[in-house]
């Protein structure tokens, strides 16, 4: 058993100065409690206790190229050194936005701001302003920040408890929201396109936008059906309202033009943050002229005095140059498959019955009969016991996952350390 003191009286101090004891919410769920970490290199990752562990989190998605990529640190040095931040435009950032021109099929405006939070809200802004319509369609289980009118619908405990599959209920995601900002959206399940174009039909005149993860990453890491994105491009079209990617986490993980590119359905707006800068706080907004003009004439207000910092922007620069340069994206389709195939095996040889779904470079794994999973009202079904067992089990063994049960896979990412997971996922499995 590996030991924690030393993270427990950390966390019991910092209690008494941050709310709750951490900085975001999502760092308290750690079995036995919330961990501390002193440092990091490629797909490692060491706590105060000097437990180093495998890392698969890479701290929830961002780090596409693994912990402190010597090429990032230079390059964000050399900007730092340069000046943090103007306050005003700058070549590094211009530069970004011509690369995202070039890769990012949708991309022939961009803006940049700081977390996918508040560019998922300035794609919404636009979208209302450019159709002149209130309403917005959004998914069961899909995450687009913490803010009040997209923080409905993210999850529910029960099947009952969110109601109707043809009028779901809105359950709130958190204390505080403001009711009516339940109304600016119209939920729906996932991966029903038959339900979505059922809904426009009757409601088109209220619709401004379809914002969607184009695969929905934080709920089971489930794909699009076939043909889903492109219906919902094709009803997009024929009622003219803007199609929106969430790419926080599909963006630059997927391929170098991120989902769109790789399912080859091209939205009207993307938004595009976590693997974008290789751990350092950006995001983007990048869209089809029509939809961006506004921005760009300043009849919608976007803004951020710490947008496109220095040290951001030259991360983003260097991560994507990399990507580019060493067919990053391969490396982590191939190495998802094998991990893929060999949890399957490990599972199968303990007697567990798991399923397991994501395109590769992200994986999620979950205790269940299903042989698929197709909306967050399938995830419910999923043995979120046995998975937190499994997950200790594996902490214990030295690798890191998220507790939800997703996996997460870096360039620094070896065939090697997949292999190493596996065998210990085929102790781990005995244990749940």
């Amino acid at each position: 058993m590996r030991r924690y003191d030393k993270s427990k009286a950390l966390f019991e101090r910092a209690k008494g100065s941050l709310a709750g004891g951490v900085s975001s919410e999502f760092r308290k769920f750690n079995q036995p409690h919330a961990l501390f970490y002193t440092h990091a290199q490629g797909a490692r990752i060491v706590d105060v206790d000097e437990n180093e562990y495998l890392d698969f989190t890479l701290s929830q998605g961002p780090l596409i190229l693994g912990h402190s990529h010597p090429e990032v640190l230079e390059k964000v040095q050399l900007a730092s050194s340069e000046g943090q931040l103007y306050a005003a435009i700058h070549l590094r950032e211009v530069e970004l936005a011509e690369r995202m021109q070039q890769i990012v099929p949708c991309a022939e405006l961009v803006r940049f701001s700081l977390s996918g939070s508040e560019a998922d809200h300035a794609a919404l802004r636009v979208a209302r302003y450019v159709t002149g319509k209130p309403k917005f369609i959004r998914f069961e289980g899909h995450y687009h920040g913490w803010f009040d009118n997209v923080a409905w619908g993210v999850g529910g405990p029960s099947l009952e408890a969110m109601g109707e599959r043809e009028q779901p209920t809105a359950l709130p995601w958190s204390g505080g929201l403001p009711e009516h900002s339940r109304d600016e959206s119209i939920l729906l399940p996932w991966n029903d396109l038959a339900l979505v174009e059922k809904t426009l039909a009757a409601r088109s005149h209220e619709v401004c936008a379809i914002i969607t993860e184009p695969v929905m990453c934080n709920s089971g890491c489930i794909e699009p059906a076939p043909g889903f994105l492109q219906g919902l491009r094709d009803l997009c079209d024929r009622y003219d309202i803007a199609l929106i990617f969430d790419e926080v986490i599909t963006g630059f993980r997927l391929s170098l033009g991120g989902a769109q590119a790789y399912y080859g359905v091209t939205p009207d707006l993307a938004v595009f943050a976590k693997a974008m800068a290789n751990g350092y706080p950006i995001s983007a907004l990048v869209g089809k002229r029509r939809w961006m003009q506004p921005v760009a004439e300043g009849k919608v207000v976007h803004a951020g005095t710490l947008n496109a910092g220095n040290p951001s922007v030259a991360a983003a620069m260097a991560t994507l140059d990399i990507m580019a340069r060493d067919h990053v994206h391969a490396h982590l389709h191939r190495l998802g498959t094998r991990l893929k195939h060999g949890l399957v095996a490990a599972a199968a040889a303990a007697g567990q019955q798991v399923l397991i779904q994501g395109p590769g470079p992200m994986l999620h794994m979950a205790f269940t009969d299903l042989p698929r999973a197709n909306d967050f009202r399938d995830t419910l079904k999923f043995d979120k016991a046995k998975n937190a067992k499994f997950i200790f089990a594996m902490q214990e063994r030295g690798v890191r996952i998220i507790g939800r049960g997703l996996w997460y896979i870096s360039a620094a990412h070896t065939a090697a350390d997949i292999d190493h997971a596996i065998a210990m996922s085929t102790e781990a499995f005995r244990e749940c």
